[in-house]
């Protein structure tokens, strides 16, 4: 995809945003004869983030774009051999300068999917060193773009479905290009718009945004600002309301409607509250109806106590700019993916260690959403890729994890979840928009159990294994051959 056909290609990660043991590893791969053999990686992650039951999938269409740019330049290659062992083989690096990913496939997690603790949000395949190459950016792609739409539809479902949501993080994010990500996936995550420009032009965020106290401040009191919308920058009652209500009723006789108003510091909730009581009055007295629904913007560093709070009935707060709470993840900085191999050359891979929760499911596999004759996710099932799909109303047995007996459970629908995404390098099918996978994300998590929506103490949602994928662990646990 040219830069100029795509504008999101611009944002593209690039191969060398890697960890230099790919490099080593892939080096020892090619000096073993193992570079072509066949494997597949998963990654996922462990526990849901902020102690919730849920998380949001996202990252995949950067994933794509830089599976399908993906191409390692002279440059790339020239400084591999700058940090390598120098008796590397110059055939190695000739092999890198041809290395694209042509024979990688993809299945995942549409973006806005629900996702649940080792349920594979990708599964990458081909051959066994280009594979390994791509563990790093991809779960850099994947895991932030993840951990802020999680974070963000949280506070969608704090804020509920009235209230308008405003990402304002730009300047308190990590870097311009955590700046972009956390814009584009707080949008996916239940956000109605952003102040990020770039997000706008890159990702079609919406873009929206207010005035800073600098504007305000700059004039002397003789000028009349254009657009006086920011309340506080010296007082609310002295000052900023009565000033608000002279020139927006002034205005309003010339045919133009104040947008809105600010709040930006004190207690935003009660000046809130009054404020819209003095509107309510003006418009009365006056015979301005529109005065009544003049927009109230607050801000302030709001996290998830003040948007519940906020939120309230009868808060009279309509829109809602949030910054510092969204894109760094306060509560959790990082999702915690993994990427590991499940299989080589057809045979299952599993990583057995003292620490069960670090222990890796073996194999190729395929991932079942079992559902409620309401249409709710009842549990997540995953099984070996050449076993019988599950059908609606099948009687099955299944794992819970750590169980020491099976359970049995007749799901009313089964929804697959991992859908083909590359093949051989080429795209199945249209990535669906931004606002595509925002719509799938509002969708999964309204037809998530309260029990496993609700934010403090929820209830886990489980994900099981079937019964042949359970005794395939179990054999390899106990040392035996597939």
């Amino acid at each position: 995809m040219a830069a100029e056909q795509d504008p999101e290609a611009r944002a593209a990660a690039r191969p060398l945003l890697t960890d230099l043991y790919q490099a080593t590893m892939a080096l020892g791969y090619w000096r073993a004869g193992r570079a072509r053999d066949a494997a597949e990686f998963e990654l996922f992650f462990r526990r849901c983030p902020f102690g919730g039951a849920f998380a949001l999938a996202a990252g995949l269409r950067d994933c794509v774009r830089f599976l399908r740019a993906f191409r390692l330049r002279d440059a790339d290659v020239q400084f591999l051999a700058s940090v390598l062992p120098p008796d590397t083989d110059p055939a190695f690096f000739e092999h890198l300068r041809a290395l694209d990913c042509s024979e990688v496939t993809v299945r995942a997690l549409p973006e806005g999917s629900l996702a649940f603790p080792g349920v594979p949000l990708l599964q990458v395949s081909g051959p066994l060193l280009v594979v390994q190459l791509l563990e790093t950016p991809l779960l850099c792609l994947v895991s932030y773009a993840s951990l802020v739409a999680t974070n963000a539809a949280r506070l969608r479902l704090i804020a509920g479905p009235e209230k308008r949501l405003l990402e304002m993080g730009l300047r308190r994010a990590q870097g311009p290009d955590g700046g972009l990500t956390a814009s584009t996936y707080s949008y996916l995550g239940g956000f109605d718009s952003s102040s990020n420009v770039l997000a706008g032009q890159l990702r079609g965020v919406p873009v929206a945004g207010t005035l800073a106290h600098s504007f305000v401040t700059s004039f002397s009191g003789s000028e009349v600002p254009p657009d006086p919308g920011l309340l506080d920058t010296y007082s609310v009652w002295r000052s900023g309301l009565p000033n608000f209500l002279a020139v927006a009723l002034a205005l309003g006789e010339l045919g133009y409607r104040a947008v809105g108003v600010r709040l930006d510091s004190g207690d935003l909730l009660q000046q809130a509250q009054e404020i819209r009581k003095v509107f309510r009055a003006a418009a009365a007295q006056f015979q301005v109806p529109w005065l009544e629904s003049v927009l109230i913007v607050v801000s302030n560093n709001i996290d998830e106590e003040a948007l519940a709070r906020l939120a309230q009935e009868g808060s009279e707060v309509n829109v809602i700019g949030i910054g510092t709470s969204v894109v760094t993840c306060p509560q959790q900085p990082s999702l915690g993916g993994v990427y590991k191999l499940v299989a080589v050359g057809g045979q299952p891979r599993m990583k057995l260690t003292e620490d069960p929760e670090k222990q890796t499911l073996p194999g190729s596999k395929a991932a079942f959403r079992l559902l409620g004759s309401d249409g709710s996710p009842l549990m997540d099932m995953l099984q070996l890729a050449e076993e019988p799909v599950p059908q609606a109303g099948q009687e099955l047995r299944v794992w819970p994890p750590g169980a020491q007996e099976p359970c049995t459970v007749r799901p009313a629908q089964v929804e697959p979840l991992l859908r083909l995404c590359l093949q051989q390098g080429q795209l199945c099918e249209p990535l669906p928009s931004l606002a595509e996978s925002r719509a799938l994300a509002q969708l999964s998590l309204s037809r998530l159990s309260p029990e496993h929506r609700r934010l403090r103490s929820p209830a886990q949602y489980q994900v099981v294994l079937s019964e042949r994928l359970q005794a395939l662990v179990n054999s390899l646990c106990a040392g035996q051959s597939p």
